[in-house]
C-alpha cells in the first residue's frame, strides 16, 4: 500500500488532473525499473504471524532496520510504521506483511542487488528475535483472528470500508502479498499500449507466479488464491479495464475512470481524514462532506490515484500488478518479464501482436482461469501454457535486445533473471505445482513444512 503523498498545490482547473499524469512521460533513457515485493514475517517456534507489538514483533523489525542498517524512521501518530533510504521504503501492509518499495533502478542486475541486501538484512534483523519471512500469495494457514492490522489511519478507513464491498477486501488487506514492477513511459500514446499489453497480459503474469494453492490449512482450489480474491474485492476499483482498449483512450480517459472511483481518505497533518465513498468531483467543487468549501491538491490526486488497484494502474508510471508474492528467484524474474516486454520496442509490438484479438470476455475469462488453473489453463482454445511460452520468449528477445551488462560486464544482458520462467515453461509448473506436489506428497499432508523448506 502506497504512503501519503507530498507536493503540489491547489487543483485549479480539471486540466491538472490529466497534466499530473502526463508529467510522468520520459525519454527512454532516463526509463527507470521499481520493484516492490511483500512478504509474511512469522515467530519461528508458533509459526504465528508476527503482530505489530512485543518483543517479537514487525515494530522490533523496523526498529533493527533502522538501528542496524541506517535505515531513516517514517512515523504515523508516534507509530513507526515504514523506512526510508536511498530511494527506496520499506512500508506496511494491512496484516503486517513487510514490503520494499525499491528505488528507480536502471536495469535487473541492479534490482536484483537490491532484493539481496534487501533480504540480507531482514534476515539479520529477524535472526536476532527468532523471527522467519516467507513469500507466498496467500497466507497458507492463518485465519483473520491470527493477524493485528497495522496502526495506519488508511488501513483503519480500508478495513471499515471493505466490510461494506465485494467479499474479499479484508482478505485482501491482511492475508495477501505479491509483487510487482512499475515502469515508465515515454508519451500518451506509448503509455496507451503499455497499459493495453500490461492488462492483456496480467493474467500470463498470474499464472506463471501462481503461489497460492493454500488458504486456512488446506487447499482452496485455486493455484492463485490471491488473484481470486482480488476478483471480489471491490468492483468499483479493481478488474481489466475494458476502456482501456477503447478508442479515445489517454491520459482524460485515465482521469474520468479515476475520478468515478469512490474515495477513502484525505490526509491532512497526519491524520487520515474519512472520506469513505465520496466523490472526488465534489472535492473539485469544495462540495466534499468531509471538507466543506475546500478543494484538493495535486497531492490528494495523488493519494486518490493509489486507491484504484486494477490489475494494471497508471500514475506517474505504470504498475503491474497481477503477480503472487514468492521466492528470491521470482522476486527478479518479474521485472525482468515485464522490463524484457515494455522496454524494447519490437518486443512491445510483438506483445501486442499476441494479445489484440482478444476481446472483453476473452480477458476476463483469461484472468478467471488463470487463478484457477494456473498455466493449465485454457480458454477457447487458448492454452495458457502456449501464450506463456511465447511471451516468455518475447520478453527474453526483449531484454537480449535491450543488452544490458551486469557484473562489471561479465553478463551481458538480463536474460539469465528470466531463467525460472524458462523453468516453468519447460514442465508446466508454477510455484504453486510444487507446492501442492510437495504437500501431496513428501509432506503427507502437513502445511506446516511450508515455512522451513520455503522461507527466505
Amino acid at each position: 500500500m502506497s504512503i501519503p503523498q507530498s507536493g503540489g498545490g491547489p487543483i485549479t482547473s480539471h486540466d491538472q488532473l490529466a497534466q499530473y499524469l502526463a508529467d510522468g512521460c520520459k525519454p527512454k533513457e532516463s526509463w527507470r525499473i521499481g520493484t516492490e515485493h511483500e512478504k509474511f514475517g512469522y515467530c519461528k517456534d508458533t509459526l504465528k504471524p508476527l503482530p505489530y507489538d512485543g518483543d517479537r514483533s514487525i515494530r522490533v523489525m523496523l526498529e533493527g532496520l533502522r538501528d542496524g542498517h541506517g535505515w531513516n524512521p517514517v512515523l504515523e501518530a508516534d507509530h513507526l510504521i515504514g523506512l526510508e533510504k536511498n530511494g527506496a521504503n520499506i512500508s506496511l501492509e494491512p496484516g503486517g506483511q513487510l514490503e520494499l518499495s525499491g528505488a528507480p533502478l536502471e536495469t535487473i542486475h541492479e534490482t536484483c542487488d537490491e532484493v539481496n541486501v534487501h533480504l540480507r538484512e531482514v534476515q539479520d534483523v529477524a535472526d536476532k528475535i527468532g523471527a522467519g519471512f516467507i513469500g507466498l500469495g496467500a497466507a497458507p494457514i492463518w485465519t483473520h483472528d491470527d493477524m493485528d492490522l497495522m496502526p495506519k489511519g488508511r488501513y483503519k478507513l480500508m478495513n471499515e470500508y471493505m466490510a461494506r464491498v465485494g467479499t474479499m477486501g479484508r482478505v485482501m488487506m491482511r492475508r495477501t502479498c505479491t509483487v510487482q514492477v512499475n515502469l515508465d513511459f515515454g508519451s500518451e500514446a506509448d503509455m496507451v499500449k503499455k497499459m493495453r499489453v500490461a492488462l492483456a497480459l496480467q493474467p500470463v503474469a498470474t499464472a506463471l507466479f501462481a503461489n497460492s494453492p493454500f488458504f486456512e490449512g488446506k487447499e482452496n482450489g485455486h493455484k492463485s488464491w490471491r488473484s481470486r480474491v482480488w476478483r471480489d474485492l471491490d468492483a468499483a476499483r479493481t478488474g481489466m479495464l475494458p476502456f482501456v482498449f477503447e478508442d479515445g483512450m489517454g491520459f482524460e480517459r485515465w482521469v474520468d475512470y479515476a475520478l468515478d472511483v469512490p474515495m477513502y481518505f484525505v490526509y491532512r497533518d497526519g491524520q487520515y481524514i474519512n472520506a469513505l465513498g465520496m466523490s472526488f468531483r465534489d472535492f473539485l467543487k469544495g462540495e466534499l462532506p468531509a471538507l466543506p468549501g475546500e478543494i484538493p491538491t495535486l497531492s490528494d490526486w495523488a493519494d486518490h490515484l493509489t486507491t484504484a488497484f486494477p490489475e494494471a494502474r497508471t500514475k506517474k508510471y505504470i504498475e503491474m500488478r497481477g503477480a503472487d508474492g514468492g521466492p528470491w528467484r521470482r522476486l527478479c524474474a518479474l521485472p525482468a518479464f515485464w522490463v524484457g516486454l515494455m522496454y524494447d520496442e519490437t518486443a512491445l509490438d510483438a506483445a501486442w501482436d499476441l494479445v489484440k484479438g482478444w476481446g472483453v470476455g476473452t480477458r476476463e475469462l483469461m484472468r478467471v482461469a488463470a487463478s484457477i488453473d494456473g498455466l493449465q489453463a485454457e480458454v477457447h482454445g487458448i492454452k495458457m501454457h502456449d501464450i506463456a511460452r511465447e511471451t516468455v520468449a518475447i520478453s527474453h528477445s526483449g531484454l537480449k535486445a535491450r543488452a544490458r551488462p551486469g557484473a562489471g560486464g561479465m553478463i551481458p544482458d538480463e536474460t539469465h533473471f528470466l531463467n525460472a520462467l524458462h523453468e516453468s515453461i519447460e514442465t508446466g509448473k508454477a510455484p504453486a505445482d510444487e507446492l501442492l506436489d510437495r504437500y501431496h506428497g513428501e509432506w503427507n499432508g502437513d502445511l506446516s513444512r511450508i515455512y522451513s523448506e520455503f522461507s527466505y
